[in-house]
């Protein structure tokens, strides 16, 4: 399913961008002996762009472009303290809300509500910018850049808000940055 393979896909940006000692992991002998299938898979059957494949870095790569709170958000799926975002308070007309590691747009401007959470919130994301996966522990579903795969926060469904969607989308501030020039790209 599309699904699935846009799962696939987001974990094999992470395995291609891990590395130990300079060598990528999906790269390796061990791996590709361990999995056949990853020997098999094309980037392109997945739908991952050029745009995607130019967002795989190493860790280095992103401690680089990253500070140290985005990198421990971003790329070690870590939270923000709720309230200490100054986005979380700021609901513009127009505008995008873009991802911090990699600058693909992720929510138009009017698709942020206050929900009272302590982070910022939107109804829905552009389509195809966020991709959700389930938590490991079946209890919350995660939100990532589509991408770069960074860690967004999670997606709330069904809590009652007024919303077009019923949905929550929990997002800690540090990774975005918004750019109110910006014309959502559907």
């Amino acid at each position: 399913s599309r699904h699935m393979k846009r799962v696939l896909a987001l974990s094999l940006l992470a395995l291609s961008s891990t590395s130990v000692r300079g060598f990528s992991l999906l790269a390796s002998p061990l791996i590709k002996r361990a999995v056949p299938a990853l020997s098999t898979v094309s980037f392109n059957a997945l739908h991952v762009s050029s745009t995607q494949m130019s967002a795989m870095k190493s860790d280095d790569e992103w401690r680089s472009i990253l500070s140290p709170e985005q990198f421990q958000v971003l790329r070690g799926k870590g939270t923000e303290f709720p309230g200490s975002s100054p986005l979380n308070k700021m609901y513009p007309k127009e505008g995008v809300f873009k991802c911090a590691g990699c600058d693909a747009d992720l929510y138009a401007a009017p698709s942020k509500f206050d929900s009272g959470c302590g982070w910022p919130a939107f109804y829905e994301g552009l389509p195809g910018a966020v991709t959700e996966v389930p938590d490991a522990d079946g209890r919350r579903t995660e939100i990532v850049c589509t991408n770069c795969g960074g860690h967004l926060g999670h997606v709330f469904k069904g809590e009652g808000f007024p919303t077009p969607t019923n949905e929550r989308h929990c997002v800690n501030g540090v990774c975005l940055r918004f750019d109110e020039a910006a014309k959502p790209k559907m």
